[in-house]
C-alpha cells in the first residue's frame, strides 16, 4: 500500500512522465493509468487489494443442491462422492448436479467424510490372466463364497456364516444368506432354493474352502461340486491362496461388511432381514461402478433359461462306453482290479471310454477325471469339463 501511495505522490509531482515512473516502480503504463484512475475516483481505498474473483459463479453448489446431497449421504452413508454424484443423475436427471470432486469437497467441509490413511502394498503386483471363464453374460459365471464368520450380539452369540451368491457378468447379489454352518447339506439347500429361484448357471467359480472344495479329492472336488455336476454346472476354483482370481467378489464382501454386520444383529433371523434389505439396496438403488452409466446391478440381470429340474437328471453315457458303478468306498471294479475314484460320487455310474495312446478315459458325466493306462491298469487323475 505504501509502495502504491508512493507512485501516486509521484505522478502527482509531475516531475517526471508517468512512463517513466513506471518504469521505476516496475509496473506497466496499463496498470500505472489504471491505478491512478482509481486514486482520483475512490482516493486512498481504491489503491487496496480487490479480487481477482468473477462477479457471477455459474458453477457455485447451490444450497438446494447442497441440501440435496448432504441429505442423501445421511441416507447412504456408505457412498462416496461419485457414486452420490451416479444415485442423484439416475433419480433427478433434470439437475445439473456438480463434478464428483465438488462433492467430494462438500463433504469434507461438512465432515460428512474422513479421510484414510493410505496404505502401504509394497510390491503389489495385479494378478496375470489365469484363463478363468468370461461372464459375457448373465448366468454364464456365478460367483460363490463365505464371508468371514462373525458372531452375533455383539461379539459373544453364536457364530453367522454369510453365504453369498453374485451374477459376475451383471454383478447381481442373487443371495445372502446367514447361516449358522459351513455344512454340506445346508449349504446345498440354499442353492437349491436360488436355483429354483434364477434358474442354473453354466459355471460356479469359488475357493478352495469347505465346502466348495476338498483339498486331497480328485480335482479337488467335494460333493457339492458333483451335485453341480449332475446339473449341468461347471464347478470351476480359484487357483489356491489367490483371491484375486475371485475379486470382484472379495471387494462385494468389503461392501457387505461395512453396510450390514457392524454391529452384528442379536440373532440370525434379525441378521438375515439387515442381509436382505441391503440386497434390495444393492440391486435396485446402488449404482454400481463396473455398469455402463454406473446403474445398479438390478437392471442388468435376467434369470437364467436353464430351469432347475424337478429330479436329478441321471447320468447318461453312449451305448459303447463301459459303465461302472462306484461302491460305498469310491472304488470301481476294472479287469479284475479296484480303482479309487472318490468317496464324493458312491452309489453314481461313470463311464469309461477307450482312447487312442492304449488308455481309457473315465468320465462322470461332462466331467472327465483321469486316464487308466490299457497295459498297467493304472489311473492318473486329469479332471477336464467336456460339457
Amino acid at each position: 500500500m505504501s509502495e502504491r501511495m508512493a507512485f501516486i505522490q509521484a505522478c502527482l509531482d509531475r516531475k517526471k512522465r508517468i512512463v517513466d515512473i513506471c518504469d521505476a516502480f516496475g509496473i506497466s503504463e496499463k496498470t500505472g493509468h489504471k491505478q491512478l484512475k482509481r486514486f482520483r475516483e475512490e482516493g486512498i481505498e481504491g489503491l487496496e487489494d480487490r479480487s481477482h474473483a468473477g462477479l457471477t459463479h455459474p458453477y457455485r453448489i447451490t444450497p438446494e443442491v447442497r441440501a440435496r446431497v448432504i441429505a442423501l449421504r445421511r441416507r447412504y452413508p456408505l457412498y462416496g462422492a461419485q457414486m452420490l454424484r451416479d444415485w442423484l443423475i439416475q433419480h433427478e436427471p433434470e439437475v445439473r448436479w456438480p463434478a464428483a470432486s465438488s462433492i467430494g469437497e462438500l463433504l469434507k467441509r461438512s465432515n460428512l467424510i474422513v479421510r484414510k490413511r493410505r496404505q502401504n502394498r509394497g510390491n503389489e503386483r495385479k494378478a496375470l490372466n489365469t484363463g478363468r471363464t468370461r461372464a459375457l453374460e448373465p448366468n454364464m459365471v456365478w460367483t460363490a463364497d463365505f464371508k468371514g464368520e462373525f458372531r452375533l450380539k455383539s461379539g459373544c452369540g453364536p457364530y453367522c456364516y454369510p453365504l453369498t451368491v453374485l451374477d459376475l457378468h451383471s454383478r447381481f447379489l442373487l443371495g445372502c444368506t446367514a447361516l449358522k454352518t459351513t455344512a454340506v447339506a445346508t449349504t446345498e439347500q440354499t442353492f437349491v432354493r436360488l436355483f429354483r429361484e434364477y434358474g442354473l448357471p453354466c459355471v460356479l467359480r469359488t475357493d478352495n474352502g469347505v465346502p466348495f472344495a476338498q483339498p486331497n479329492a480328485i480335482g479337488r472336488l467335494g460333493r457339492l461340486a458333483f451335485w453341480w455336476v449332475r446339473l449341468g454346472i461347471r464347478p470351476e476354483h480359484i487357483t489356491p491362496a489367490t483371491p484375486s482370481e475371485n475379486g470382484a467378489h472379495e471387494r462385494f464382501h468389503k461392501t457387505l461388511k461395512a453396510a450390514a454386520t457392524k454391529p452384528a444383529s442379536p440373532s440370525l433371523r434379525s441378521q438375515q432381514r439387515r442381509f436382505d434389505d441391503f440386497r434390495t439396496e444393492y440391486n435396485t438403488h446402488r449404482p454400481h461402478s463396473s455398469l455402463p452409466d454406473h446403474r445398479p446391478p438390478g437392471q442388468f440381470y435376467t434369470s437364467s433359461p436353464r430351469a432347475y429340474p424337478t429330479r436329478l437328471p441321471p447320468l447318461v453315457y453312449p451305448d459303447t462306453w463301459a459303465v461302472r458303478l462306484v461302491n460305498s468306498s469310491g472304488f470301481i471294479k476294472w479287469r479284475n482290479q479296484e480303482i479309487f475314484l472318490s468317496s464324493n460320487i458312491t452309489g453314481d455310474y461313470v463311464g469309461i471310454v477307450e482312447t487312442e495312446g492304449d488308455r481309457f478315459t473315465i468320465s462322470y458325466g461332462a466331467l472327465e477325471l483321469g486316464h487308466i493306462d490299457a497295459e498297467s491298469n493304472r489311473f492318473t487323475p486329469e479332471v477336464r469339463w467336456t460339457g
